[in-house]
């Protein structure tokens, strides 16, 4: 394991994990890119490779759309336009070839076997998100699920990450936050939240440390050592 090492404070208080959801439990970056091409080619601007996907998402669809399309072209109502066929092609592929990563459905066993609160905030919309996790990770207890809403501010802003502990009634400090982006690891430091990056989504070590990662991990079991230095129990 990478990043800061954890006090003993930090050692006995976590109680919850919240995670993020694309590049951190889902690999979903092939149906993000697949829909964005497809809104670039019927235009008929140049597409990206998958690769720069990794880097255009965790901001939202509308800075997707902004990073994806090129920069003479970013003004509306062009934007608005590729936005909602963006969202429109998504709906049609977002299953295709988006599946947990590896070590991400035996992490959520150990975890629910253990009885730990399991969250997910994301900045995919609502909608959107929770149709992602009640088909393709209906086997696990996550509550609540959270995505970006008209009530719901965009991550970095720690507002719905706070709202999680608040419908939890635990405090932020009992929170680990797992996620692969700066995005998520300013989140999870404004919020009070332990910030856990994940090397196996779609950013670099580098930009986890500089971002305010804790803690940066390779694989997903890596998580449970953390929480079993904090008194989580073997199932």
């Amino acid at each position: 394991m990478e990043g800061t090492k954890m006090t003993m404070e930090q050692q006995t208080g976590y109680r919850a994990v919240l995670f993020d959801l694309d590049g951190t439990l889902l690999d979903t970056v092939q149906d993000l890119a697949d829909s964005v091409n497809a809104v670039l080619r019927r235009h008929g601007f140049p597409e990206h490779d998958v690769q720069a996907y990794k880097y255009f998402v965790g901001d939202g669809v509308e800075e997707l759309a902004r990073r994806a399309l090129p920069e003479d072209q970013r003004r509306e109502p062009l934007m608005a336009g590729c936005v909602a066929a963006i969202r429109e092609e998504y709906s049609q592929r977002w299953a295709n070839n988006t599946r947990p990563y590896d070590g991400i459905p035996e992490l959520l066993d150990a975890l629910s076997a253990a009885g730990i609160p399991m969250a997910i905030l994301s900045n995919k919309p609502d909608d959107s998100t929770r149709a992602t996790v009640s088909r393709l990770l209906a086997g696990w207890r996550f509550h609540p699920v959270v995505g970006a809403s008209a009530s719901v501010p965009m991550k970095p802003d720690p507002g719905g990450a706070l709202a999680i502990a608040r419908s939890l009634s635990l405090p932020p400090e009992a929170f680990i936050y797992l996620g692969d982006t700066a995005t998520d690891m300013k989140t999870a430091r404004a919020a009070g939240m332990y910030a856990v990056g994940a090397l196996w989504g779609f950013r670099t070590a580098a930009e986890l440390a500089q971002s305010g990662a804790q803690t940066i991990i390779e694989r997903p079991g890596q998580l449970l050592e953390l929480l079993r230095a904090a008194g989580l129990p073997r199932p």
